[in-house]
Formats: C-alpha cells, structure tokens, sequence
C-alpha cells in the first residue's frame, strides 16, 4: 500500500526542483527585457532595492506566488506572480523593519486588488509586532483593468497609513512616478524621500493639467522632487540616485524608535558629553542685525557633529533634524538667521509643527535654539493665514510631552518668543546665552511707540534707545522673572544641554483624557 502511495508520488527532488523554477520565475517580475529597460532609466529593480536597504541575507518575504483575480479585458492571460509589489520584512543594522517595493516591470507597478492586500498585510504585522514600514514607490497608478476593486485596495491602504501613525514610524521611498491617488498614502507617511530626475508625485498629470486648465507643464516641474522639496515640502528630501536614496534611509532608521512604546536606539559614542567649544563663544556677531549660521551651534552641540537635517531645501529660516547626545536620539529645531533674519512665517511654522509633533508621538527629546526677531510681516502671510499657521507651531510644543530643552542665542521678540518653546509652553530647560534678548520687540520700534511724543528730535530718541537697550535688551528681565533657567556660556552649551536631557529620561506627563486634540490645521 505504501509503495502505491509513493509510486504516484513525484520524487521530493521534482517538487524541490519546481519550487525553485516558480521562484525563478517570480524573481524576474515582468522578464529580463522589462529590467534592462528599469535599468536603462537609471532606476534599479524592486528586489535590487529591498538588496541594498536591508542587511544582507536578512530578507524574508511573503506572498511571492500571488497573483491577480481579474478576468477582464484579457487579463486572466498575464497572471504574473507577486502581482507587481515585493513584500516582506528584514533588518537594518540589526533592527526590524518591513518593506513592501513595488515592482515597476510588472504592468507597470500598477495598484490591483491583491497588490494592496500584499502591502496591508504587511502593514498589519508592522503594527502588530512594532516595527517600522518602508514603502519604495514605483508605478502606474490604479490599475485601470479592476476598475473599483483597485480604488477600494488604495482605500484599504490608506486606513492603514491612519491607524499606523504615531504607532510605528512609516516612511516612503518615491523612485518612479507616483501619481493620482496613490500619492495619498506617502502623503500620510512620516518621511518622503525622493530621487533627482527619476521620481515624481501628483494628483494629477501634465495631460490633465492641460485639458483643465490650459497649463502646459512638464511632469518634472508639476511633481518632481526639486517642486516637492524646495515649494510644496511634500518630500523630505531628494537624492541624486536609488543608491544614496536607500543608504539615507538606513542612516535615518538608526535615529528611530521601532515603535511608540520604546525609546530610539542608543548608539556607541566617541565623543566628551562636556566638550567645550570656545569658538561658540564669538558665534554671534556684535552687530544684532549681522546674520550667522545657526548650523555651526548645531553641528558643535552634537555627538561627533553628526546632524541628520529633513526638508533642508525647504522653509530655510528654520532649520529641524537629528543630532544625538551622549549616543541618544534628539529633535533639532532652530531659527536660522541667514534665511529672513530667521523670522517664522507660514512655511517655517508648517516644517517645523509637523516635526515637532513626530517627535512628540515617537519619545524623541526636543532641543530648541532661538534667533527669533517676530513672525514675518506682510500681507501675503496675513492672507495666507499666517495667524492659523503660526497656531500651528505653538500648539505642537505645547502639546509635546517629550523633554524639551531650550537655548535663545539672540533675539526673542514678542509672541515668536512664546511659540519657541518658551518656557510658558511647558519648556523643562531654558536657558540664554549672554548675548540674548528676551523682549517685546527690537529697541527701536518699542522706543518709537513709548515715546512717540519725542520722534521730532534725534537726540532725545537715541538716548531713549539705548536705555531701553540697556534694560531690555538682555536675558535678565527674563531670568528674574524665571521665564530662563539660567544664562549659560555659548561654549558650554553642549555640556549642559547634555546634561539637562540626562536628567530628564525619567519625566513623566499626564494630561487630562482626551479622544484626541483639534490643533488649527
């Protein structure tokens, strides 16, 4: 009976051998031809992607045999495997992360029923076990042939972008087109990411644009990544390559938190937590209205100078990214007085709201530093809706239960002195440098209002400025009245931002219940 049964058995070595051969298959997406031309782009394949963002050997994916269900326009004749998306989850420098990578060569990377139901599921087990989601984007769009049943997987998609944020961190890679409503889901996304030349994003294409509107636009001009980094801030940044793209995303993985119940990774470091550096000691220059680089103060507080700066080409008054201090993780948020004096406006508010607030959700301390003269005039911001904007900033530190540091350099002026972090917003450390003023406004509009009776003589106007110099124009007004901690030296910044964060790893925060807050968006 047995050797009946094994008889009508095939060997172990066919199965095995056609195991492989579908494999094979799979791994080729859409055939050799399809890749040379991906390759002839400049772009590389899915699996050469996941290859190089994961470490090597650590890949494990899911679901390469599955295929499409639709049976419409001859399509149940090209039932490629894996449907066009690589999923799966794999480490980087040890961590756990899934990614899902969408396979261009395969009908065009196009979005069908499975394809998403691939991606969510491996949403559904990033949340499940806390590991971050990395999706590289590259395809066609809905794919046209299902009709709704593609729009309801994008739907199914997005829902879980929703219910992933703020749980585990979730970043895009675009690296091909990513148009109509697949770009609702990087949208949704902590971290965009894109790649000069190759990639772009839009609602809608240069074709429509033009039958609508009369506009004639390139797709590299309505969506590319110098448009999404430098004017919408719809990417965080944009790469010159799918190589340095995927690397940037390693090194940024490593300043992240798996997931909102654990703090970010610590790292070994080589550098004297109270280094001294006298050279910040001359960083702002005697005349108030000289600009400097706030990057410098940045790069000198951190671990090795290492600073992982987001939308950089964006907002540029306002400088936000990643240092470490003592090997821990800490958000960088900071005025930039080569850049519109380092006033905010709706653009800087935005950048840096929308930071502040993923730090907050990740347990990611907040180090502020402050060159702030006032919100910018004007009625292009006032139109634009400068006020709800600026809200937008404020609400986000005050709301933040993260340590929060804070250093004001030189100017902090009327209310953009509150919304930096103050210490009224709940601030643990604020300290000021001797070169600081906390005020009102600048000497010389407050002058002119106080004493408006004396504008018609020079004299009497210089003299009142300068009394008002002598008495405002510094932190200890401020500092009498505790609104600073303590006036510290620019060389010892490090050393006491350090320790401040040091001894704040144990605060804790509770707030009354909410369902959740309603920041003016």
């Amino acid at each position: 009976m047995y050797r009946a049964i094994l008889k009508g058995t095939p060997a172990m070595k066919d199965i095995l051998s056609e195991l492989e051969n579908r494999r094979d298959a799979a791994r080729l997406g859409g055939g050799q031809k399809r890749i040379d031309a991906q390759h002839g782009r400049g772009k590389l394949t899915a699996r050469e992607r996941i290859d190089l963002l994961l470490d090597e050997g650590s890949f494990e994916e899911f679901d390469m045999f599955v295929s499409h269900r639709c049976t419409d326009f001859g399509m149940e004749k090209q039932k490629p495997a894996g449907d066009g998306v690589v999923v799966g989850w794999g480490t980087i420098n040890g961590r756990q992360v899934y990614v899902f990578s969408q396979d261009f060569t395969v009908l065009g990377g196009s979005v069908s029923a499975t394809h998403a139901m691939k991606i969510c599921k491996i949403m559904d087990m990033a949340v499940a076990n806390g590991a971050p989601v990395i999706g590289i984007n590259d395809s066609g769009g809905a794919r046209i042939q299902e009709g709704v049943d593609s729009l309801a997987g994008y739907g199914e998609v997005f829902q879980r972008n929703i219910e992933a944020s703020g749980v585990v961190p979730q970043i895009s890679v675009i690296m091909g087109p990513c148009a109509g409503g697949a770009v609702y889901s990087p949208a949704m996304t902590d971290f965009i990411f894109m790649v000069k030349d190759s990639s772009y994003m839009f609602v809608t294409g240069p074709d429509v644009v033009k039958t609508v509107t009369n506009e004639v636009v390139s797709a590299e001009e309505l969506g590319g990544a110098s448009t999404h980094t430098k004017k919408s801030s719809v990417a965080d940044a944009a790469f010159e390559n799918d190589v340095e793209a995927l690397a940037e995303v390693r090194r940024l993985v490593d300043f992240l938190p798996l997931n909102n119940r654990e703090k970010p990774p610590v790292r070994p470091f080589f550098d004297e937590p109270g280094r001294i550096e006298t050279s910040l000691d001359t960083l702002v220059p005697e005349n108030p209205n000289t600009p400097y680089d706030m990057k410098e103060l940045i790069t000198k507080v951190a671990d090795e100078g290492d600073f992982y700066e987001l939308q950089g080409d964006f907002a540029k008054n306002i400088i936000t990214g990643f240092i470490r201090l003592e090997g821990q993780t800490v958000g960088v948020v900071a005025n930039q007085p080569m850049v519109l004096a380092g006033c905010l406006d709706i653009d800087s508010s935005r950048k840096a709201a929308r930071f502040v607030r993923f730090c907050d959700c990740f347990e990611i301390p907040i180090l502020t530093f402050v060159d702030v003269p006032g919100f910018l005039p004007g009625t292009t911001q006032e139109y634009g809706g400068v006020i709800k904007h600026g809200a937008k900033l404020l609400f986000a530190y005050g709301e933040a239960t993260v340590p929060k540091v804070t250093v004001i350099t030189r100017k902090a002026y009327g209310g953009a002195y509150v919304v930096m972090s103050s210490k009224h917003l709940r601030g643990d450390f604020n300290y000021a440098w001797p070169s600081s003023e906390v005020a009102v406004m600048g000497a010389k509009g407050a002058t002119e209002i106080i004493h408006r009776a004396d504008l018609k003589d020079p004299e009497k106007i210089a003299q009142h400025t300068a009394d008002y110099e002598e008495r405002f124009a510094n932190p200890f007004v401020a500092s009498e009245r505790g609104f600073i901690d303590e006036v510290i030296m620019p060389q010892s910044t490090r050393k006491r931002v350090a320790r401040a964060f040091a001894s704040l790893r144990g605060k804790k925060s509770q707030k009354p219940w909410k369902k959740h807050d309603n920041i003016p968006l």
